[in-house]
C-alpha cells in the first residue's frame, strides 16, 4: 500500500522578470497619469507576465492596495495562475482576492449587497446541469395551450428546452428581462417569443423561490444593482483599477458591467487579441474589442492602444505560418483589420524556427492510426513527454475516433473532463445504471437484459463477454427440466441478477463456477440496494453502497497509482465519481427526500458538460485530446491540430434555430449573421488551435480517392501553399494506413511475421529470443507461444457431448444442420445458443397448419376459407404494422399455391403432421430420430413425403437430392414408422414444395427414393454419429454462412475472430 505525504509544493522564484519595452509601456501608462487602456497580445506575448506585474507596480509604486485591484478573466484556471503569480511576485497573502472570474466576482458583489438578514441563508449560484436540469422540469409543467400549436408537440422534448435556454442566455446578455423580451414580441408579433417571455417570468420565479440564480441571471443582477448611483459609486470607490484579460471573449451585458465600474475614464486595462475571439456562439462579440477606445473614451479621446511586440512561444517558422492563416484572409470579417498588422508580426524571442507539417491521408482510419504512430515516434526517438503532445478538432465528433485509435497503439491519452456532460462519462452511467437496476428490483420488476448484461461486462460484474457466455450456458442447463427446451439466456440472466439465490443452486466448477460467483455479487449487491430505497435512504447512501460493494474501486487506485497507460483513465474515472457524490449531496441538499430514480433522472437530464470533474491531481504523463475551442490558452511543444475538413472546418452550416435566439436584438429580429461572418470566427478557431504549437506543428486531413468522400479544408490547401510558397492552394498526397506500428502489440505482430516468413534459422533464433524477452514482461504475455491461436492441441471434455450408453437422439432439421456445418449444430443445439421464434418462423408455422386443417376438413381448399383463418392468428405474430400487411400478403399468395399444388396433386394423402419415433443401428451405435412429417402420400411406387417450406429461395435440385432431413424421413419409413398407416409399402422418394417463391406456382424439388436416396441418408447418418462421438465440430464454409446466426464466434470468418482475442486473453 503507497503511502501519501502532503507536500507543499516550492515556491516560485520572485525575482522581477525582465519586462521587453512592450510590456514597459502597459506599466508607464499608469505612471504617468493612467485612465482607460487596450492591450493587444497576440500568442505567447507575455500578456499575464504584463498584468501581473502591472497590479505589482501599482501596490509598490501606485500606493494602491491589493483589494483596491481587481483583476477579471474568464476561467478559474486562469485567474488561479494569475493569483498565485501575484502572490508570489508581492511575497504575501492579501485579505482579498485579486483575480477572479466575471461570475465569481458578480457573486461576491451580490453577497455584499444583500440584505444582512439574508445572509445566513445565502442565494446559491446554480452550476450550469443545473440550470438545464430546472429549464427542463419547469417547461414540463408549463400549460400547453399558452404555446403555438406548432411548439406544443415538443413541449417535452430536451430540443426545445435548450432552444429556451440559448433564447433566455441571450435575452440576458443584451441586459434584456421578460419583460423586454414580450415587448419585443409584441413589436415582432412573434408568438413564440410572447410563449418564451410567460416561460421567462416562470423560470425567473421558480429560481427565486428556491433562492438559486443561474450565471447569465448572475451578470444581469449585478448590471442592474449597479444603475443605483448609490452602489455605483459605492464600487468605483473600492476600485482603484480594474484589469480584463481576455477582452475579446466579452458579451455586451459584460462591457456594461465595466462601464459601471470603472467607466468616465477611470483607470481600466483590458487586454486582448481580436483574431482569438471564437465564442460567438455563446454570445461574445468580436466588436467589443474592436470598439473598446471609442467605447471607453475619455474627454482626451478614444482610449489608447498598444500591441506587446513579441511571442516568446514560438520561432519564426510557426509564426510564419500561424500568421499565414489570418493575414489579409478576413479573420476580423467586415472589420478592418489594418491596424492590427504589428499584431499579426510578432517578433519571436525564440531561436528554434520549429517545423510545421500538413499531411493528408485516404481514410480517417488512417489519418488516427498514423497521428498515434507520429506520437509514439516522438516519444519513443525525440524523447518528447507525452503531456508535451496535443492533438486538437474542431469538434467532439472526432474525439472518440482518435481515442480509441491512440489507446490501440498503447498511447497514453486523456480527454478533457468537461467535454462531455457528466451523466455521460463511463463511471458515471455504471453507477446510474445500477441505481436505476436497484430501484426496478425494489418495486418487484425483472431487470431488462440489455441492462443486466451492461452491469455484468461493466466494472460492477467484472465479468468479460467469455464470462457471460459460461453464465448463460449454465443457467440454460439448468432451465431444461422435462424435455422442455430452455428459454434464452439473456433472460435468465437478467431473471438471475434479482434472484440470488437460484444462483446459489447451481452446481458448477471451473470457469463457469467463477463466472456465477460474479453474478451472484452483483445480484446480493443490487439486492442490499433495493433494501435501501424501500426504506427511504437517500440517493447519496445507496449511490456509495453500490460504489463501495465492489472491488472496481481498488481496482482504480491501483490502476491510479500506477504508471502504466491506464492511469490517466483511472484518475479521470476517480474524479468523474467524485462529481457524482458531489452532485447527488447537493440534490439532497436542494430537496429533501427525493427518490432515488428521481435523483437518478435528474442527473441523467443534464446535457451540459460538468465543469465539476476537475483535475483533482497529476494526471499522469498523457498525450490531451480535446477540442480547439478548450485549447484556449495552452500550449504544447508538439501539437496535431486532425480532422481539418471541408464542411467541418470551416463549419458554415446555417445556425438557425427555432426560437431563433441568437437573431434577438433589443429593437427586435436582427439579420441573420453572414457567411462572412461565421467564415471568419472559423478561421480565428483555426489560428488559435494551431497557434498553440512551440516546436512542432501537425496539420492532418483526410483526402480520399473519390469526390463523394472526404476532402481537406481550404485552410489545409492555404498552409500548404504557404509551406511551398505556392501562389495558389495546393494538398500533399494522400497516405494510406501505416505499414507498422510502435506499440507493444504491434512490435511482436512484427516479429512474429518475420519469423514465420524466414526459412533462416539465424533469424528466427533471434525472433524467438527478442520474443522471449518481451514475454517476460507483464504487457508482453502475447508474445508467449502458448498464447497464439491455432498451436495448442484440440481439447476434449471429460463428460462427453452425448452419452455414448443411450441412443444418440436426433431430428430430420439436425442432421440437415450437422451434414452442413458441425459447428454450428453444436453452438445451436447443444450450446442451446439457438434463437428463440422468429417473425419468419411465426410465418412458416401458421401456413403449415393451415395447409394440413385443409387437408384434415376432407374438401378442396378453399382461399377464402384459409385466410379467414389466417386473420384469426396473424396478430400473434407481433409484427410492425407495415411488415404486417406485407407478409399477410405474401401469406394469402402461399396459402393460394398450396390449393394450387394441392389440387393438382394426383397422389393419395396417408396423413398430415405425422409424427414418428425410430431407431436405426449405426455400426452397433443407436441413432434415435424423432420428428413430424408435414405430409404423407401413397402412389403405385410406394410412400412420399412432402416437407413444406415457406423460404423464397428452393435449393438447388442437386442439393435436394442428397438432403439429409428428407433422407431421415424416408430412412424413418424404411424402419416403419408407417407401419399402421401402409403396412409394407417402402420409400418411393420425397419433396420439397416452395410456397412463398417469386413464381407463379409452387416450386419442387426431389429426392429419390430408396435405394438410392437410402443409401445416401445412411451414409449421411453414419458420419454424423461419428462427429458427434468423436466431438469432431469444425467450421465448415458454405452458402449457409451468409444467414449463419453465429458467423460472430466462428473461427472460420473475421468476425470470430473478436471472440478467439477475447477467450484467450
Amino acid at each position: 500500500m503507497p503511502e501519501y505525504v502532503l507536500q507543499r509544493p516550492s515556491a516560485a522564484s520572485s525575482t522581477p522578470p525582465v519586462l521587453d519595452e512592450s510590456q514597459q509601456a502597459v506599466l508607464d501608462h499608469f505612471s504617468a497619469g493612467g485612465g482607460p487602456l487596450q492591450v493587444l497580445a497576440g500568442p505567447g506575448a507575455g500578456k499575464t507576465t504584463a498584468l501581473v506585474e502591472l497590479v505589482v507596480d501599482r501596490v509598490e509604486n501606485g500606493g494602491l492596495s491589493p483589494d483596491q485591484i481587481l483583476v477579471l478573466t474568464f476561467s478559474r484556471k486562469a485567474a488561479q495562475e494569475i493569483r498565485s503569480r501575484i502572490a508570489r511576485r508581492l511575497a504575501r497573502t492579501t485579505s482579498t482576492t485579486p483575480a477572479m472570474t466575471f461570475h465569481a466576482f458578480c457573486y461576491a458583489l451580490l453577497r455584499a449587497e444583500q440584505s444582512p438578514t439574508d445572509f445566513a441563508n445565502p442565494i446559491r449560484l446554480l452550476s450550469a446541469p443545473e440550470n438545464d436540469a430546472m429549464i427542463s422540469e419547469v417547461l414540463a409543467g408549463v400549460d400547453a395551450e399558452q404555446w403555438p400549436a406548432v411548439l406544443r408537440p415538443a413541449l417535452r422534448t430536451r430540443g426545445l428546452a435548450s432552444e429556451l435556454r440559448s433564447l433566455i442566455a441571450s435575452a440576458r446578455a443584451l441586459g434584456m428581462d421578460d419583460a423586454d423580451l414580450a415587448q419585443v414580441a409584441a413589436r415582432t408579433d412573434r408568438d413564440d417569443w410572447r410563449s418564451a417571455a410567460r416561460f421567462f417570468d416562470e423560470v425567473t420565479a421558480v429560481a427565486a423561490l428556491a433562492n438559486t440564480i443561474d450565471h447569465t441571471d448572475l451578470i444581469f443582477a449585478v448590471v442592474n444593482a449597479l444603475k443605483d448611483p448609490e452602489v455605483r459609486d459605492r464600487w468605483r470607490a473600492k476600485l482603484a483599477l480594474v484589469v480584463v484579460d481576455e477582452y475579446q471573449d466579452t458579451d455586451p451585458l459584460q462591457v456594461e458591467l465595466l462601464q459601471a465600474l470603472a467607466g468616465d475614464g477611470r483607470d481600466l486595462v483590458v487586454v486582448g487579441d481580436p483574431y482569438q475571439s471564437i465564442y460567438g456562439f455563446r454570445g461574445a462579440d468580436v466588436r467589443g474589442i474592436v470598439e473598446f477606445p471609442d467605447a471607453f473614451a475619455t474627454a482626451a479621446g478614444p482610449a489608447p492602444r498598444l500591441t506587446l511586440a513579441y511571442t516568446n512561444r514560438y520561432g519564426d517558422d510557426i509564426a510564419a505560418a500561424v500568421r499565414s492563416i489570418v493575414d489579409n484572409k478576413g479573420a476580423l470579417g467586415a472589420v478592418d483589420g489594418s491596424a492590427y498588422a504589428a499584431l499579426r508580426n510578432p517578433i519571436s524571442k525564440v531561436d528554434d524556427p520549429g517545423t510545421v507539417d500538413v499531411r493528408t491521408f485516404s481514410t480517417p482510419t488512417a489519418e488516427a492510426e498514423h497521428i498515434a504512430l507520429m506520437l509514439r515516434e516522438a516519444h519513443l526517438h525525440d524523447h518528447v513527454a507525452w503531456r508535451d503532445m496535443a492533438v486538437l478538432v474542431r469538434s467532439g465528433a472526432h474525439l472518440t475516433r482518435l481515442q480509441r485509435a491512440m489507446v490501440a497503439s498503447s498511447v497514453p491519452v486523456e480527454v478533457a473532463g468537461d467535454e462531455l456532460p457528466l451523466a455521460v462519462e463511463p463511471a458515471v452511467r455504471t453507477l446510474l445504471s445500477a441505481l436505476h437496476a436497484a430501484d426496478s428490483l425494489s418495486r418487484g420488476e425483472t431487470l431488462s437484459p440489455d441492462v443486466a448484461h451492461a452491469l455484468l461486462t461493466g466494472p460492477l460484474g467484472h465479468l468479460d463477454a467469455a464470462g457471460v457466455r459460461r453464465l448463460g450456458r449454465t443457467l440454460r442447463k439448468a432451465d431444461a427440466v422435462d424435455g422442455q427446451s430452455p428459454r434464452a439466456s439473456r433472460i435468465l440472466i437478467a431473471e438471475a441478477l434479482g434472484d440470488p439465490a437460484h444462483l446459489a443452486t447451481l452446481e458448477v466448477q471451473g470457469p463457469p463456477a467463477r463466472a456465477v460467483e460474479a453474478a451472484t455479487r452483483l445480484s446480493e449487491l443490487l439486492l442490499t440496494a433495493a433494501d435501501q430505497i424501500k426504506d427511504g435512504d437517500p440517493a447519496e447512501q445507496v449511490l456509495w453502497t453500490v460504489w463501495d460493494g465492489t472491488r472496481w474501486p481498488t481496482r482504480l487506485q491501483a490502476e491510479a497509482e500506477g504508471d502504466g497507460d491506464g492511469s490517466a483513465r483511472a484518475n479521470h474515472d476517480l474524479d468523474a465519481v467524485c462529481a457524482l457524490f458531489a452532485e447527488a449531496a447537493r440534490a439532497e441538499e436542494r430537496e429533501a427526500h427525493r427518490s432515488v430514480a428521481e435523483v437518478a433522472r435528474a442527473l441523467e437530464a443534464q446535457q451540459i458538460p460538468a465543469s465539476s470533474i476537475a483535475q483533482s491531481g497529476d494526471s499522469g504523463d498523457a498525450v490531451q485530446l480535446m477540442t480547439a475551442h478548450r485549447s484556449k490558452g495552452l500550449e504544447w511543444p508538439l501539437v496535431v491540430v486532425a480532422g481539418v475538413q471541408d464542411g467541418e472546418w470551416p463549419d458554415l452550416r446555417a445556425r438557425g434555430s427555432l426560437l431563433q435566439g441568437d437573431r434577438l436584438s433589443p429593437d427586435g429580429v436582427q439579420p441573420p449573421p453572414s457567411p462572412w461572418t461565421a467564415a471568419a470566427e472559423e478561421r480565428r478557431l483555426f489560428y488559435v488551435a494551431c497557434s498553440r504549437a512551440r516546436s512542432r506543428l501537425v496539420v492532418t486531413a483526410v483526402a480520399s480517392g473519390s469526390d463523394e468522400g472526404d476532402q481537406p479544408s481550404r485552410f489545409v490547401g492555404e498552409l500548404h501553399a504557404h509551406l511551398l510558397g505556392a501562389a495558389v492552394r495546393t494538398l500533399p498526397e494522400a497516405e494510406p494506413r501505416p505499414r507498422r506500428s510502435l506499440s507493444l502489440r504491434g512490435a511482436i505482430a512484427e516479429l512474429r511475421r518475420i519469423g514465420e516468413s524466414t526459412d533462416d534459422e539465424a533469424v528466427r533464433a533471434r525472433v524467438a529470443a527478442q520474443l522471449a524477452r518481451l514475454a517476460e514482461h507483464p504487457s508482453g504475455r502475447s508474445a508467449h507461444p502458448d498464447r497464439w491461436w491455432g498451436l495448442a492441441e484440440r481439447t476434449t471434455n471429460d463428460e462427453p457431448v452425448r452419452d455414448r450408453a443411450e441412443a444418440l437422439r436426433l431430428s430430420g432439421s439436425q442432421m440437415n444442420t450437422l451434414t452442413k456445418c458441425a459447428l454450428q449444430w453444436f453452438a445451436g443445439h447443444e450450446a442451446k445458443g439457438d434463437r428463440g421464434t422468429s417473425a419468419a418462423q411465426g410465418f412458416g408455422s401458421i401456413v403449415h397448419a393451415l395447409a394440413a386443417e385443409a387437408v384434415r376438413s376432407g374438401v378442396e381448399p378453399d382461399v377464402a376459407e384459409l385466410s379467414a383463418h389466417l386473420d384469426a392468428v396473424w396478430d400473434a405474430l407481433g409484427l410492425a404494422p407495415w411488415i404486417s400487411l406485407r407478409e399477410r400478403r405474401e401469406a394469402v399468395e402461399a396459402l393460394e399455391k398450396f390449393a394450387q399444388w394441392h389440387r393438382t396433386n394426383p397422389r393419395e394423402v396417408l396423413a398430415v403432421e405425422h409424427p414418428f419415433d425410430v431407431t436405426i443401428d449405426v455400426d452397433g451405435r443407436e441413432a434415435r430420430f424423432t420428428g413430424s412429417m408435414d405430409r404423407v402420400e401413397r402412389d403405385d411406387d410406394g410412400i412420399h413425403v412432402v416437407d413444406f417450406k415457406t423460404s423464397k429461395t428452393p435449393m438447388t435440385a442437386k442439393d435436394a437430392a442428397v438432403n439429409a432431413q428428407l433422407g431421415v424421413y424416408q430412412l424413418a419409413v424404411e424402419a416403419g414408422a408407417l407401419d399402421e398407416l401402409a403396412p409394407g409399402d417402402g420409400p418411393a422418394g420425397a419433396e420439397l414444395v416452395y410456397l412463398r417463391t417469386s413464381t407463379k406456382s409452387a416450386a419442387t424439388r426431389t429426392q429419390p427414393g430408396a435405394p438410392e436416396g437410402t443409401t445416401t441418408a445412411r451414409e449421411q447418418v453414419t458420419e454424423a454419429v461419428r462427429l458427434i462421438d468423436a466431438e469432431e465440430f469444425a467450421a465448415t464454409v458454405g452458402g449457409a454462412c451468409g444467414y449463419c446466426a453465429f458467423k460472430r464466434i466462428c473461427p472460420a470468418h473475421d468476425e470470430g475472430a473478436s471472440i478467439l482475442i477475447e477467450e484467450k486473453s
